[in-house]
């Protein structure tokens, strides 16, 4: 049977790869990629063109993307042993094949020949931007470096790739490693309809009588936010907050602290054979923030503005707790009691919301107000290739064209990798032949999904906000005006801007004008309430403080991580140190975080968890001249279209900003957003 990874395909076609596929696909490709890439450096001249030179690279990046994207997403959202051993055994000869590229000197030198050729000055902006980033990155990937030292990049680069990899799939492994069964109904008192119809759910699919919780983070939340049994609540935090961990339950099983050790010892080598003093430094030299000094500046000044709040948070708190008998509040006591002084405050509740977020009430709104920002309409497709029955395919057309396309997935299951994230499966470029090639993006999220057929998901309003997230994400996808694949879209993006589009698109769940056209009951249509919208919006900044101080927390640990200023520490006491400055409330000595933070040790954000805050004072200053100008008004949505989501990585965010915004960012907007001015400002 041919391969159908080997084969020209408009979309994935999901149904037909298989594990086996995998490799033999891989191998093929890059064995390929290195004859075309020789035979263009043996037809080298000392006159190299765009067309000559980077076109046929990009011809043998798509080829290779073409095959490995599909791979990559399967193994997130429908991960089984097979496909895992599969992708895990092609890791290595990724990481070769990139080291190769980027330590090629005869391609390194084509690329300089460009840069300082008369054709250079022809080109456009995006294409200029492209071949100085990439001679950065030959200098990044060691092109400067003598032989051994090379091949040492090489083994840390692979090294590192297999790690990560095991991260995740240890995270993964570890949520599904516990469960709890419940037969007796009084266990989950507190918990609301949906929740238990969660549970049982869970307990049918695995022939089980009664209730199923799990780690999953619905299932979780749940139980943390709602369950009146203490017991329960502090069984199930210690089950989470020690996965992949020597602590808890599973104690020692998929534990992930020799992985930190080992990865963060690896990236300090690889920053050192740089040059630089240590990996927060190499972070930078591809983001926005100048210096370390800059964004550990930027974040404890944010939380000494944020800290007075969130002490007055937790003092409320506690007060409420011990009010209601709890006089010696736990980690596994905040979400609940939070929760009921949230009812009790403002009398509502993330599932009082629920009814009026039917999941495609809220796409279909979601859609209304990109149309009526962006000027561009959706549709959906019924028949195409599925991964799983959960997902979706949709058309975003301008005019009569077709754009772009998405597919949407968005509950929460087995075998899927947690959280909520966009991941491109095209990009926008230029075909050889003529024409533009149209970018295609997943989104993935993983929020409760429906109970049986009678009625459909209803998300609560945190979700909608995540939803919203990624779909600003995928608008920055496929938006792009850019027809060059390394700088279209996300591509290029520097990484501490790229949160901007996201964290802005959050903003119209906020709006009275944004909610009338995502919300409206699932059984009668109604609209969302006057005062249910009212007390939502009262509660909007509830405990702000703490939740600010929650992100600067993970953000200083990660940086001072990874900057190392206190190398005699191990990973626990550095994050020690950093709950010691910035914490009001203490998690206890078992809770192992680190252990399951992919985002720095399984994804793309090591030294630059910081990026969330930074691009939150631009995205909270983007959406202030709407506030000004009108949370609709075309005009200025053209703008944000043309300047930011239009350019991609063509040119560098603080010009596209202040193209945008007339001006450099300002972080009055987003302590104004957040309820911290006055007094905690």
């Amino acid at each position: 049977m041919s391969n159908p990874l080997l084969q020209a395909y408009d979309l994935p076609p999901f149904s037909l790869i298989r594990a086996e596929h995998v490799k033999p696909a891989i191998e093929q490709i890059l064995a390929e990629n290195r004859e075309q890439l020789k035979a263009l450096l043996a037809n080298s001249n000392d006159q190299w063109t765009w067309a000559d030179l980077i076109e046929p690279l990009d011809e043998t990046g798509e080829r290779l993307g073409h095959a490995w994207s599909p791979v990559s997403h399967l193994n997130a959202v429908m991960n089984s042993p097979e496909l895992r051993d599969a992708y895990n055994a092609c890791l290595p000869l990724l990481s070769q094949y990139f080291t190769e590229l980027g330590q090629n000197q005869a391609l390194f030198e084509a690329y300089q020949q460009l840069a300082n050729s008369d054709a250079f000055n022809n080109l456009d902006n995006a294409q200029q931007k492209i071949i100085e980033k990439a001679l950065r990155d030959f200098r990044l990937s060691g092109i400067a470096l003598p032989p051994e030292e090379q091949k040492r990049y090489g083994e840390l680069q692979m090294r590192l790739s297999e790690l990560q990899s095991k991260f995740s799939n240890q995270v993964m492994d570890a949520t599904q490693a516990w469960t709890k069964h419940l037969t007796e109904a009084s266990a989950l008192d507190g918990l609301p309809e949906s929740a238990l119809a969660q549970a049982r759910q869970a307990a049918e699919a695995r022939d089980l009588e009664g209730w199923l919780v799990t780690l999953e983070f619905p299932s979780y939340y749940a139980v943390m936010t709602y369950a009146h049994d203490r017991a329960l609540r502090e069984e199930l935090y210690t089950a989470y907050c020690t996965r992949a961990s020597d602590q808890g339950p599973n104690a020692g099983q998929f534990d992930n602290g020799p992985l930190i050790d080992e990865i963060l010892a690896l990236r300090q080598e690889l920053a050192e054979l740089l040059g630089y003093p240590n990996y927060a430094e190499l972070s930078l030299a591809t983001k926005m923030a100048e210096s370390t000094d800059q964004v550990l500046g930027f974040l404890r000044d944010l939380a000494q503005r944020s800290k007075p709040a969130a002490e007055a948070d937790l003092a409320a708190l506690r007060e409420y707790a011990a009010s209601q008998g709890c006089s010696d509040l736990q980690a596994w006591d905040v979400g609940y009691f939070s929760e009921k002084l949230r009812q009790h405050r403002y009398a509502i509740s993330q599932e009082e919301l629920r009814p009026y977020f039917p999941t495609n009430r809220v796409i279909e709104g979601m859609f209304q107000i990109a149309t009526r920002l962006y000027g561009v309409s959706f549709r959906e497709v019924s028949e195409f290739d599925h991964w799983h029955p959960d997902a979706r395919l949709y058309e975003v057309v301008e005019g009569d064209q077709v754009i772009g396309r998405f597919f949407l997935d968005l509950y929460a299951r087995s075998n899927k990798r947690g959280g909520a994230w966009m991941d491109g499966a095209r990009d926008r470029r230029r075909l050889p032949g003529g024409g533009v090639q149209k970018p295609v993006a997943y989104l993935v999220c993983n929020f409760t999904p429906p109970v049986g057929t009678a009625k459909p998901a209803l998300l609560t309003h945190d979700e909608v906000t995540t939803l919203f997230h990624e779909f600003g994400h995928g608008l920055h996808h496929l938006l792009t005006r850019i027809d060059y694949s390394a700088a279209s879209g996300i591509n290029g993006v520097a990484w501490d801007a790229v949160e901007l589009p996201s964290q802005f698109m959050e903003n119209w769940c906020w709006e009275p004008e944004g909610l009338a056209l995502l919300s409206g009951h699932h059984e009668t249509g109604e609209a969302l309430p006057q005062d249910l919208l009212d007390k939502m919006l009262a509660a909007k900044n509830f405990q702000s403080g703490l939740g600010m101080l929650r992100q600067i927390e993970f953000s200083l640990f990660d940086f001072e991580l990874h900057a190392r200023r206190h190398p005699e520490r191990s990973v626990q006491q550095v994050l020690d140190a950093v709950r010691d400055e910035t914490s009001v409330l203490r998690p206890p000595a078992f809770n192992r975080f680190q252990n399951g933070f992919s985002h720095i040790f399984a994804g793309g954000y090591a030294a630059g968890y910081y990026s969330y805050k930074w691009a939150e004072v631009l995205s909270s200053d983007a959406f202030s001249r709407f506030e000004e100008e009108g949370i609709f008004n075309p005009e200025t949505g053209r703008a944000f279209r043309e300047t930011i989501l239009a350019k991609g990585g063509s040119q560098e965010p603080m010009e596209l900003f202040v193209a945008f915004r007339g001006r450099e960012p300002s972080i009055d907007a987003l302590l104004r957003h957040s309820g911290l001015t006055g007094e905690a400002a």
